[in-house]
């Protein structure tokens, strides 16, 4: 039962209609600005299965990944703290309010436990690190973004749940109390506390837990927090959007931009590495610290080669960038991590 629980339930009676006053709903499904289709034209399903069952074994790291453990309980400070869980998973810490992005804790990336394991080495948190929750940010959902087991273990922790129109429905049917959910459409906000305000943004992406897409919608968030600015980017293919948000929102203290998971069959949502660059100048982001990484093998490049690849673009093209271990501690204006550490450890 809890397998086929974990396929969550898409918007279905009334509630459908709710979502049908979005401008980004048309013909029965959600729409991304520019048109896009999952794979580029001539690109086999079966040849991609083929290859993702003969996976290259540079897919996964060759050891168990190093990490720090920092107590996510005791930080303190005025400063945004981040800390990154690998992949698009990650904490953040201002002033005391407690922000979770995409927490995916269950040690796989699927609705099977056997299927889509997160590397070795990349599961050292757990729900019970943390402490209270104030907001629990879920960009879109699929599987390595929202993660069934991880959601029902925080639901007691959790004060507000802000994510993409029609997530909510998965969130619910899944024991959430649906008091705390607010589900956002582009350019929509939600003011949380007075200095803390969550806003839905675009992105270029797609949505569904089975073979049914794109009834939910797909989203990045911006976070104003007092003086600070901060971009939770989602999945997202290279587009127009991120200079729309970097002139309606930017400059950015930091952009949390993905840049793994990438192929040339499905170039038009997710970005290659160096696109993952350009997003950040099209945001005005000061700092960039790539994610989508680190955890899981959903490409067929080798493990830490979208990382490379990125931070070389962006030293040739100067934008600053921050690359910490799992669970160590990225301070704005104060600690910025950037060894490459996956050459050395």
């Amino acid at each position: 039962m809890g397998i086929l629980r974990a396929f969550g339930s898409n918007p279905s009676g009334k509630y459908v209609e709710t979502i049908k006053a979005s401008p980004h709903y048309q013909n029965g499904v959600f729409q991304n600005i520019s048109p896009t289709d999952s794979l580029v034209k001539g690109a086999s399903f079966l040849k991609i299965m083929w290859r993702f069952f003969r996976k290259p074994k540079n897919t996964a790291p060759p050891k168990p990944l190093p990490s720090i453990k920092t107590d996510l309980k005791s930080l303190k400070g005025d400063r945004p703290v981040i800390i990154w869980f690998g992949h698009s998973s990650y904490f953040i810490n201002i002033s005391g309010t407690t922000i979770l992005v995409d927490p995916v804790l269950s040690g796989y990336a699927s609705p099977f436990s056997f299927t889509g394991k997160s590397f070795k080495g990349s599961d050292v948190y757990t729900v019970d690190d943390f402490p209270d929750i104030d907001i629990l940010i879920l960009t879109h959902d699929h599987y390595d973004h929202l993660d069934f087991k991880t959601v029902r273990q925080l639901r007691s922790k959790t004060k507000v749940i802000c994510t993409s129109v029609g997530v909510g429905s998965h969130l619910r049917y899944w024991g959430v109390d649906p008091a705390i959910i607010t589900e956002l459409d582009w350019w929509e906000s939600k003011q949380v506390t007075d200095d803390i305000q969550i806003i839905a943004a675009p992105a270029r992406h797609f949505s569904g837990r089975s073979f049914v897409r794109n009834k939910t919608l797909w989203s990045s968030f911006v976070l104003k927090a007092g003086r600070y600015s901060v971009y939770i980017g989602a999945d997202s293919g290279y587009d127009s959007h991120f200079k729309s948000i970097g002139e309606k929102y930017g400059p950015f203290d930091i952009a949390i931009l993905e840049c793994g998971q990438y192929n040339e069959w499905w170039p038009y949502i997710h970005m290659m590495p160096e696109e993952t660059v350009l997003a950040a100048i099209d945001l005005k982001a000061k700092l960039l610290m790539p994610v989508h990484w680190g955890k899981f093998a959903l490409g067929l490049h080798p493990w830490d080669e979208p990382v490379k690849r990125a931070v070389a673009k962006a030293d040739l093209l100067k934008v600053k960038w921050t690359t910490p271990m799992i669970g160590e501690p990225v301070v704005l204006d104060q600690s910025i991590p950037a060894k490459q550490w996956w050459l050395s450890w």
